[in-house]
């Protein structure tokens, strides 16, 4: 069993993450793919963000996380929107999805999303 921080890109505060939300070897990561890794991710409560996503996707295919451009980085940024409104958003209403969207974020007493 290896590491998650034997993949390209992938640092110890990413493979803790990966740990709470129950993926524990890089093995299992590759085996999930990046799509359904990001989402039990997202469901055991980590907040999504773009970067983290596609650093993941070039990190399982074994490139630099800034190799990722143009008409690739749309694609993965639609894969992203589509995996973040299934699982992160699903439960919002339209009006805070567009807030979401715009970047508002809850407000330091408010649980986030």
């Amino acid at each position: 069993m290896t590491m998650i921080t034997s993949i390209p890109n992938l640092g110890p505060a990413t493979q803790d993450a990966f740990h709470k939300a129950g993926i524990t070897t890089a093995e299992e990561l590759r085996a999930l793919g990046p799509q359904n890794a990001y989402r039990q991710l997202l469901r055991s409560g980590v907040r999504p963000h773009f970067i983290g996503y596609y650093v993941l996707v070039m990190g399982l295919q074994g490139r630099p996380w800034n190799d990722c451009k143009g008409a690739e980085k749309k694609q993965l940024r639609s894969e992203f929107d589509a995996i973040k409104a299934e699982t992160y958003d699903s439960h919002l209403n339209d009006f805070e999805r567009l807030m979401n969207q715009i970047g508002v974020r809850p407000g330091k007493d408010e649980p986030p999303n």
